[in-house]
């Protein structure tokens, strides 16, 4: 398959930005709120008649370290660590309920489990966990429950448990199915256990499964990742979500356990996104937003021709809800208003839960301008284009994203900015515009993963 690649353009552009999972992005979060600031700014999203909210609970164990993994985990094969957690987990939603009664009254329309490794805890505790929280609340006509799962971790009894439960999404971690790169990223995860899991939870009834897939990781080729995406094809997931690898050893050390020269970069690196891209729309998938495909009549597709896709700490979904709450040691949760985060050691995280007080790290009051680049930004992510606020605005924009306007990666028509077919690559840097927070202050030590 021949994929041209634009080298002076990747030169150029492939630099250190944001993902904007979120905005300010959390580097640059500055006021964090009380703990009555921030339970008042969960009661007022959720004051009126049509609010909703989402939840997400992160489970941090991991029985194995992944040497790509960037996400808050703990490396154990201790199971006794389960009841103390589920533990925790229920004692800081007790906290949550008696201060926003709207938890128990709003729909819940989204449930998500991500980790680490959420299927590290067993069947009964998964049930310990889920059961007393889902069955006090109120769930949406169309709710949605989901869970990242090892398929090296995870039993047919663990996804009955969940499917009894009402869960009907599972994202599956496959990263590569080469055994040579599965070497180096330290996940031997042979291609039957993948397939089986995948049947088993269709035979179940889940209604999507989803994969996720990384390029750019050690000893990836051309050859090899083409083969990973004929795999996956034939497995036929509803959902793809094809990551970036994000070399960031500043804050992962174990990136450091495979060498540089192992990975491949630039103009290899984006050849690798661009094969598989086109091996998916070829085989009928929808590219959505810069790192996801679907089926047509995968609920993911239908919400971005609805123009209702939302991006935020979990990625794109078709759910955009007032409140997303995070529980668990590292959650992050967020309101119109503010983020929150909890504590991020778990020992800390406990210690504040003893003392029935939230275990809060940081967080974010998001000025009225935070609140307008917000909605910006996301528009840019999920529709690529936006409008301006004005006509000074507008007139900033011409200058900022002059030399991408004169690459014919964006257009400015009208009041509003585009992003071409040709610039989609470029997402990410067309979004910088936006982010006053950066721009003011460039960051002095190393933050952000590149760009392509």
């Amino acid at each position: 398959m021949n994929i041209h690649i634009d080298t002076a353009l990747l030169q150029k552009y492939d630099l250190p930005v944001p993902r904007y999972t979120s905005y300010p992005t959390v580097p640059y979060w500055s006021i964090t709120p009380s703990g009555e600031q921030w339970i008042s700014h969960l009661k007022d999203a959720l004051s009126t008649s049509e609010s909703s909210w989402s939840m997400y609970m992160h489970i941090p164990y991991c029985e194995t370290l992944c040497t790509f993994c960037g996400c808050n985990t703990i490396i154990t094969k201790n199971h006794d660590l389960e009841n103390m957690y589920v533990e925790l987990i229920l004692k800081e939603w007790e906290l949550y309920k008696k201060a926003v009664p709207q938890f128990k009254e709003k729909p819940l329309k989204q449930l998500h489990l991500g980790g680490g490794t959420p299927t590290f805890l067993s069947p009964a505790s998964l049930e310990k966990l889920l059961a007393p929280i889902l069955d006090e609340v109120v769930k949406d006509e169309n709710f949605e429950a989901s869970i990242e799962v090892d398929p090296r971790r995870t039993s047919v009894e663990q996804l009955k448990v969940l499917k009894k439960l009402g869960f009907n999404r599972v994202s599956m971690g496959v990263q590569d199915f080469s055994p040579e790169v599965q070497r180096l990223i330290n996940r031997i995860q042979p291609y039957d256990i993948t397939r089986d899991l995948t049947l088993a939870a269709r035979e179940m009834g889940y209604a999507s499964v989803n994969y996720d897939l990384i390029y750019g990781l050690a000893k990836q080729t051309t050859e090899s990742f083409t083969e990973t995406i004929q795999k996956t094809i034939e497995l036929r997931p509803d959902r793809i979500a094809l990551y970036s690898f994000a070399l960031v050893p500043w804050i992962k050390p174990a990136q450091r356990l495979f060498k540089d020269e192992d990975l491949p970069v630039a103009e290899e690196k984006r050849k690798l996104y661009e094969l598989a891209r086109a091996q998916l729309t070829a085989a009928g998938y929808v590219e959505i937003g810069m790192d996801h495909f679907a089926l047509p009549d995968e609920n993911l597709s239908l919400s971005l021709k609805n123009k209702t896709l939302h991006r935020n700490f979990m990625g794109y979904t078709d759910h955009r809800t007032d409140v997303l709450l995070g529980l668990g040691v590292s959650a992050i949760s967020e309101s119109p208003y503010s983020f929150h985060q909890n504590e991020k050691v778990s020992a800390m995280y406990e210690a504040a839960l003893n003392k029935n007080i939230l275990p809060t790290h940081r967080g974010h009051v998001l000025s009225e301008e935070d609140r307008i680049r917000r909605q910006q930004i996301l528009n840019l992510m999920t529709q690529y284009e936006v409008g301006f606020t004005d006509e000074d605005q507008k007139k900033s924009a011409e200058n900022y994203l002059s030399e991408m306007v004169k690459d014919q990666l964006v257009a400015v028509e009208s009041n509003k900015l585009k992003v071409t077919e040709k610039g989609k690559p470029f997402l990410r840097n067309a979004c910088v515009f936006f982010d006053e927070h950066l721009k003011r202050k460039q960051p002095a030590d190393k933050l952000f993963s590149k760009s392509i």
